[in-house]
């Protein structure tokens, strides 16, 4: 049997879960942005205890690679590469849009097929999140009749208008999910005992370089945009 930690911070909210196969443990989420401390470590410290898991016991770490928040998902992604490393076992890494579909049980609570789609059809879903700057990012997701999640498209960033004036959502015959209710759709957080649902991608996927891996960003953080624009240069990275 293994023990999966697993982690996501895409979101102003990160989510932390301890799982046996595909057997939840323990999970907890907390906010991100608190000015007084760092409170997703603590998390996980506190999802361990709970699930009465030692590190050490840790077979595999998943972490949400995004896209999403830049620091966020930076804090998350070496916590979880430190883990990793410490421990001496894998690195998996998922998009985190994956995790909002495979940790909000749309399995058990698909509504029926939409589109006209038969029983045993997979339901599509339509990933939105906002990206900032007139912009998100959007992925495509199937849940089987298994309840199993599949990467259809993976997330790529398109104007805001695609998602809030237009359907973009109808056009794939999907139905809209997002983290924010601004879009109309279901309201969904990544949750990292969606893993439990995402063991083909991970298989598809294998681990990742623990030394060299880094959560995919989707785009260039604020900050970094507004330094080169005033420079006229790229930041350095060494």
């Amino acid at each position: 049997m293994t023990v999966t930690l697993a982690i996501d911070a895409s979101t102003y909210t990160g989510d932390v879960a301890v799982l046996q196969d595909t057997r939840v443990l323990a999970e907890e989420s907390t906010a991100m942005k608190d000015p007084s401390h760092e409170r997703l470590m603590p998390a996980v410290a506190s999802v361990l205890k709970g699930a009465g898991v030692r590190v050490s016991d840790v077979g595999r770490v998943v972490c949400g690679a995004g896209p999403g928040s830049f620091t966020s998902l930076r804090i998350a992604g070496g916590i979880a590469k430190g883990i990793a490393i410490g421990v001496g076992c894998p690195l998996f890494a998922v998009p985190s849009m994956a995790l909002i579909v495979g940790g909000n049980d749309f399995a058990r609570a698909r509504g029926g097929p939409p589109h006209g789609a038969g029983a045993d059809e997979p339901v599509r879903y339509l990933v939105a999140i906002d990206a900032l700057r007139g912009a998100y990012y959007v992925g495509l997701y199937d849940v089987m009749g298994d309840g199993t999640v599949v990467e259809v498209e993976p997330a790529r960033l398109v104007a805001a208008s695609e998602v809030i004036d237009g359907d973009l959502a109808g056009e794939y015959g999907a139905r809209l999910v997002s983290p924010s209710s601004v879009l109309g759709g279901i309201v969904a957080q990544p949750k990292a005992r969606g893993v439990a649902l995402l063991q083909a991608l991970l298989d598809a996927r294998g681990p990742v370089d623990v030394g060299t891996w880094e959560p995919s960003y989707g785009r260039l953080a604020e900050a970094q945009v507004r330094w080169e624009t005033t420079h006229g240069r790229q930041l350095p990275t060494r």
